[in-house]
């Protein structure tokens, strides 16, 4: 049964692959869908590239043990902010100038916005370096779930995986992995429904589980009786660093942000922000909801011996052949969704915003395609053999990478680009300064973090204070530094003044 059902999903996702490669002939289509795509494959696309294996198994394992039920705030969060207000806030304005401006990814938005290309290159190279290890992280988790399912090496599902990926985003582009997106979200939204719903089950339902979460003490954590079945938590401070990284660190990815370019119109905004949110809703919190159930487990668990990622297979080991089948196919559906929007993002980064700036500078659209396609190979592979290596060797440096890679990331990008959509007075020099900061304090934080103050050791908690100090650094350097070209400002704006006629029922007029 469970490879049956294995091999139908796998069937369906290359399927749609060759069925959208009419949508995947040029640059816009291969990497926007042709700026076509409606609300509910756009909603689901942002959900399930937001949502992966590391989540599910390795965060909620991880924050549900440290936090108990209080990790529950890490979901609501993702719903709130990181789906919610990152739809109302940037979804419009990023879809009407990033069209206006002709870019298609991220660091072409910036290079246009602000009529520079070293900091379109600079914004490439960014993106090139830290989106590597946050692929292959995407594969962590996996293992423990299918030594629990199948008598089958992990190495064959990382191989499995990478090449089923491969053949439906080079076949489909953007259309093949929105669709597929929205399949697999379907799968995750029951997925976890029901295994919630078994896991309680298993402990006699949710007043008995939460009762009995109430009891547990640890005393290395803290004595207060029942912290871990309380509204906050034993450490709420680390906590609303894990909901500020986790929530508002959508904001500054270029794969989540990138979703917002290829929104159809403005019905597609309005539907899709509350199907995201709701999607958010039950995935996100759904997983962070089940992981605070982790120590009810603590006598099949040994953390200190297994690592966290160890939780959320235990939790799951005594679920019926079919569940567990289930939810493999659930993580794969979280993994394979995120994987395909990486790759998206990182090839046609490199050729757009690299290879066509600085080696081929006279690369036809068609030629464009071919590379990113290439390039979704070369990336796919560099991800399993990083992966692969980590899994023979049991190096843990490569999963800790990914709260890095996010940080740096986000830390980067956030700022500047919430900014360059509202404000006219943003600077090519803030830009550099965020871009420079965020990065340099991840890289420094691997291999230095021990000598940080106590707070800011952890990835997580770095990656939610180089975010925040973006959001002072670029009004604050926009300040003391040249202004930017008012012609060019001026033509950036002019998008958002342009005169659209809607029907009565949108506008009641003046």
């Amino acid at each position: 049964m469970k490879l049956i059902l294995l091999i139908i999903y796998f069937a369906v996702m290359v399927g749609i692959g060759i069925y959208c490669r009419r949508h995947a002939t040029d640059v816009n289509g291969f990497v926007l869908g042709g700026r076509s795509v409606g609300p509910w494959l756009t909603a689901f696309a942002y959900g399930t590239s937001y949502f992966s294996a590391v989540v599910f198994v390795g965060y909620a394992g991880q924050f549900g043990w440290k936090y108990g039920i209080a990790a529950t705030w890490a979901g609501i969060g993702n719903a709130v902010i990181g789906s919610l207000l990152a739809w109302v806030v940037l979804g419009r304005r990023t879809r009407i100038m990033t069209q206006h401006l002709n870019s298609a990814t991220m660091p072409q938005f910036f290079g246009e916005r602000f009529g520079s290309k070293p900091l379109k290159i600079g914004a490439s190279v960014i993106i090139f370096i830290f989106l590597i290890p946050y692929t292959a992280s995407l594969y962590n988790g996996l293992s423990r779930l299918f030594g629990m399912a199948f008598n089958i090496d992990y190495s064959v599902c990382i191989i499995l995986m990478a090449v089923l990926t491969a053949i439906y985003v080079i076949a489909g582009g953007y259309m093949a992995t929105a669709i597929n997106d929205f399949i697999q979200g379907i799968i995750m939204l029951v997925g976890i429904v029901t295994v919630i719903a078994a896991v309680l089950n298993s402990k006699g339902g949710f007043m008995a589980a939460l009762n009995g979460l109430a009891s547990i003490t640890d005393e290395s954590v803290t004595t207060t009786p029942g912290i871990f079945a309380s509204f906050f938590g034993p450490d709420p401070l680390n906590l609303m660093f894990v909901v500020i990284l986790t929530s508002l660190g959508t904001w500054g990815l270029p794969q989540m942000v990138q979703k917002f370019y290829a929104i159809k119109n403005e019905e597609a905004i309005k539907k899709g922000t509350i199907i995201s949110t709701l999607f958010a809703l039950v995935v996100a919190g759904g997983s962070y909801f089940l992981g605070g159930f982790g120590r009810l487990f603590s006598d099949q668990v040994d953390v200190v011996a297994n690592g966290y990622d160890s939780v959320i297979p235990t939790m799951l080991s005594s679920l019926s052949p079919l569940l567990i089948a289930l939810v493999v196919i659930l993580v794969l559906s979280a993994s394979m969704s995120t994987l395909s929007s990486l790759v998206i993002a990182s090839s046609s980064t490199l050729t757009i915003d690299f290879l066509k700036e600085l080696v081929f500078k006279k690369m036809d659209d068609k030629k464009q395609v071919l590379s990113i396609r290439i390039l979704v190979v070369v990336f796919i592979a560099i991800s399993s053999v990083l992966a692969l290596i980590q899994y023979k060797s049991s190096v843990t440096f490569i999963a800790q990478l990914m709260g890095v890679s996010w940080g740096a990331l986000a830390g980067s990008f956030l700022a500047p680009f919430l900014y360059s959509l509202y404000s006219k007075k943003v600077t090519k020099a803030s830009c550099w300064v965020s871009f420079l900061f965020s990065s340099v304090l991840m890289i420094v934080n691997i291999f230095y973090g021990s000598h940080f103050p106590e707070i800011m050791r952890s990835p997580i908690n770095c990656g939610a204070i180089a975010m925040i100090v973006g959001l002072v650094i670029v009004p604050v350097v926009s300040l003391v530094t040249p202004k930017p070209d008012k012609d060019l400002v001026e033509n950036a704006f002019a998008c958002y003044e342009k005169e659209t006629k809607v029907a009565q029922k949108t506008s009641l007029g003046k």
